[in-house]
Parts: C-alpha cells; structure tokens; sequence
C-alpha cells in the first residue's frame, strides 16, 4: 500500500508540473461519456457517472466541457466509437502492469502499448496475467498539519476499512460502496481531500533496485502519454531514493 501512496503522491506533483491539462480532460471526458453511456446521463442514478463528474471537478474540468462528455455518452456525439479494454503485463523488474484502456482505434493502441513495452523492456501478457494482483478500493488522501487523530476517527466512524499516515498524508481506504459517505464525512467536518477516486490496489507488492524502478517509472510515463490509456495500474514497491529522482527530473 505505502508504494502506491508514494507513488500517486509523486504522480500528482509531476502532473501539476507538467501541466498536462489538455490531455487529463481528455482522458476525464472519456470516463465521463463511457458511464453515461452505460448507466445514463443522470448522476443521481448513475454512481459510476456521478463518481466520475466529482474526478473532473477534483482536477478543475471546466463545466461545460463536463456537459458534452455526457451528451456525448446520451447520443449527442461519438461515444459509441469509443472501446473499452484492459491490457496486462510485467515491467521490467516483473512487477504487474494492468491497463485501462478506451480508445475509438483498438489496433492502433494496442500496437503503440507493446512498442513501449518493447523498448523498456517490459512485456505484453495474457488476459488475466495479472488482475489478480489488484483489488477495487476507494482511496482518500488527506493532506493534514499536526494531529491526525481527529481526522482518522472521522475516516472510521463513517465506514473506512483502513487508514495508514505518512509524510503528513492520511491515506484513507475504503470499499467502492463507502467511498462517497466516507468522503462526504471527511469534507463535512474540515478535513483537507487532496485526491479521491475509486480505484484498483495492488494485494502485494513487487520490490525494485533503484535502477529497475526509474526504468517502471519512465514506462508508466510513455504508457500514460498514448492517446486512449487511461489508467495504468502496477504493484512495484519504488524505493524512496527512486522517487526521489524521479522527482526532480
């Protein structure tokens, strides 16, 4: 667990480094018409939709570019070319890699993800290979400045399954079915939710040297830069001077 948090932690301040805009509202838009599409484009019927609209509006999603992801998903747009899709694998140290993948060119994307995989040594598995590995949670993190008790208390109370601290972060598991009352808890009495999402977390973990967890970190980042991956999952335990590293780069 404490791998993916450091992880996800280092993503989302290279994210606002980057400032990769343009290509997470894309990514946003997509999620948003494909549970429209799905369920129907009302959120107070349609958790996977209302789930999705609170990530947009997490990540600052202009509103209106949230309303055409939804008609778009109702049959006012192109949603019905878009395919839904997961591709699994192993990094270079044999850590699992899963893919969620929505593209409107299944050969194209499928073709762009070995090519990356090829060149870092990594590698393209079976369907299957390695979902095991993976459990859907939600997972709340909690930016805090000094007592943690109060807010872990409140993470309990309302249905949290498991809350761990480091580094001033309170990382707040939960079931996919407790994710929006515990979340909804937490903002309700002052709690800080830097990130919240309902997502897949690795069982176990898969140790790296430095050298091998750069190599994951840098295949992680090309898979996420194909038009069409939208979520690239993996259960390497990165080391602190690998994170480190990569965060400066």
């Amino acid at each position: 667990m404490s791998g993916h948090s450091k992880w996800s932690t280092i993503k989302r301040a290279k994210g606002t480094a980057d400032a990769k805009r343009g290509q997470l509202f894309t990514k946003l838009g997509r999620e948003i018409t494909i549970a429209a599409r799905n369920s129907g484009g009302d959120p107070d019927s349609n958790p996977s939709l209302r789930l999705a609209i609170q990530k947009a509006r997490d990540n600052n999603m202009p509103v209106d570019n949230i309303d055409r992801a939804i008609k778009r998903g109702t049959g006012e747009g192109t949603a019905g070319a878009l395919q839904e899709m997961t591709l699994e694998g192993y990094g270079p140290g044999g850590a699992a890699m899963l893919l969620q993948i929505l593209t409107d060119n299944h050969n194209r994307t499928v073709a762009e993800v070995r090519s990356v995989f090829t060149k870092i040594n990594a590698s393209l598995g079976e369907v299957g290979c390695v979902t095991w590995v993976f459990e859907q949670k939600g997972m709340i993190l909690v930016e805090v400045d000094g007592d943690t008790e109060e807010i872990e208390l409140t993470a309990i109370d309302a249905g949290a399954e498991d809350v761990k601290v480091e580094n001033n972060v309170i990382e707040i598991y939960t079931q996919p079915g407790d994710f929006e009352a515990v979340r909804k808890s937490l903002e309700d009495n002052g709690a800080t939710v830097s990130s919240a999402e309902v997502t897949l977390i690795p069982q176990n973990l898969a140790k790296l040297d430095e050298k091998t967890a750069l190599q994951t970190l840098k295949l992680i980042d090309k898979l996420e830069d194909i038009d069409g991956v939208q979520h690239v999952f993996t259960n390497a335990d990165f080391p602190d001077e690998a994170l480190e590293s990569y965060r400066t780069q």
